[in-house]
């Protein structure tokens, strides 16, 4: 198990758990002081995504035209393994924003995870999620918004309540769509489910059943309609 800490991330390591990582045969995985999996990468197809669960959360693409898809904005609200941030940059072509708090799971996604430098058209932001979000330059722009944000126990969202989710649907571009990971051992699946319901309304929410490690991903649209792939389901 190796460990990454420099100077700058020290301040933040009394209150921001200590970020390390594992080798496992051709995977790589992402811990946040724990045995706990926060993001995982195929070390010779870095830009792929691995987990099942996060290839879900690619979901919000059935409402998207795919001629259409690298001229979209993607926003990840935590930064993870950068398997979503990665993907929709390098193989969607898309504008791609990450908002994370921990500085060193930036670095960590830097130095171990292939993640590449900002650019014109991808930005990585050290930040709360919670606050950022509410600037007034991100709002109505996003058309693919991630939510995974959890703490390093995995126990549970970190933020899960309806004001939370307002705040994200004030993200979302007419036709944005958001995804997200309602994995947690101490959470309630019908309450996230309920506030989400109660900013998007019900109309607007669709779920996949869990995958095998738990994880429940749950979409919803900010114009609400069943994509044409969905209709004979």
């Amino acid at each position: 198990m190796a460990k990454l800490m420099t100077k700058k991330e020290m301040a933040a390591s009394a209150v921001l758990p200590e970020v390390n990582f594992s080798d496992f045969g051709d995977v790589r995985y992402l811990h946040l002081g724990t045995p706990w999996v926060q993001g995982s990468m195929l070390i010779d197809e870095p830009y792929d995504i691995e987990l099942e669960y996060v290839q879900r959360m690619m979901a919000g693409l059935l409402f998207m035209d795919p001629a259409q898809v690298s001229k979209k904005h993607a926003m990840q609200l935590g930064l993870g393994s950068a398997a979503l941030t990665k993907f929709c940059y390098k193989k969607l072509r898309m504008k791609t924003t990450a908002i994370e708090i921990n500085p060193q799971v930036i670095t960590a996604c830097r130095v171990w995870f292939k993640l590449p430098h900002d650019d014109l058209r991808m930005e990585v932001i050290e930040a709360d999620a919670a606050l950022e979000i509410q600037k007034a330059r991100h709002q109505g722009t996003v058309d693919l918004l991630h939510v995974d944000l959890y703490d390093h126990d995995a126990a549970a969202p970190v933020l899960d309540s309806a004001d939370f989710y307002e705040h994200c649907y004030g993200l979302l571009a007419e036709d944005g769509v958001m995804t997200v990971n309602l994995f947690g051992r101490d959470s309630s699946y019908e309450t996230s489910l309920e506030k989400i319901a109660e900013v998007f309304g019900p109309q607007a929410v669709w779920a996949f059943r869990p995958t095998r490690e738990g994880n429940t991903v749950c979409w919803r649209s900010a114009n609400p309609r069943v994509p044409s792939v969905l209709r004979c389901c």
